[in-house]
């Protein structure tokens, strides 16, 4: 099925609305309890509570050889941020995901902002607002489908 310019216009445009609309104010500081590093906030809004991750698939997502996340990785999961555990496909190879603490501390160091996004959603009747949270899930499952390099 063929996707229109103007759909793809809608995407480029709304995405930035809601980025600049709900994200950290760069200019007061949040706490953050775990003092996490940009690399290990990165890495935790990469991840997911349910769905496992290998290491090395993050670290090629991020550009970067898997060496340099295996310290991050290694102080997250001693944090308890993050579970490690066999891969299902390959049991020599690790997956990751997040533990509910690793949602907390990712909440805390996203670049959206809870309070914000809160906000937002509360500006929507309970209807559209299921709507465009099944909107968003739609659309992350097929950005993550395109990054695993899946066909649609």
């Amino acid at each position: 099925m063929a996707v229109s310019n103007r759909d793809v216009l809608l995407v480029q445009r709304c995405y930035p609305q809601i980025y600049l609309a709900c994200h950290t104010r760069h200019g007061r500081r949040r706490r953050n309890d775990a003092q996490l590093t940009p690399q290990e906030s990165t890495i935790l809004a990469h991840l997911s509570e349910h769905d496992a991750m290998r290491a090395a698939d993050l670290a090629r997502h991020l550009g970067v050889v898997a060496s340099t996340t295996s310290a991050a990785i290694k102080r997250l999961t001693a944090l308890g941020f993050i579970v490690r555990e066999p891969d299902s496909n390959d049991r020599r190879a690790a997956a990751i995901r997040l533990s509910r603490q690793g949602v907390k501390a990712m909440q805390a160091s996203s670049v959206l902002e809870p309070a914000r996004v809160s906000t937002m959603l509360a500006r929507l009747s309970a209807a559209n607002r299921a709507r465009a949270l099944a909107g968003l899930q739609l659309l992350a499952d097929a950005a993550s489908a395109v990054e695993k390099g899946r066909p649609s």
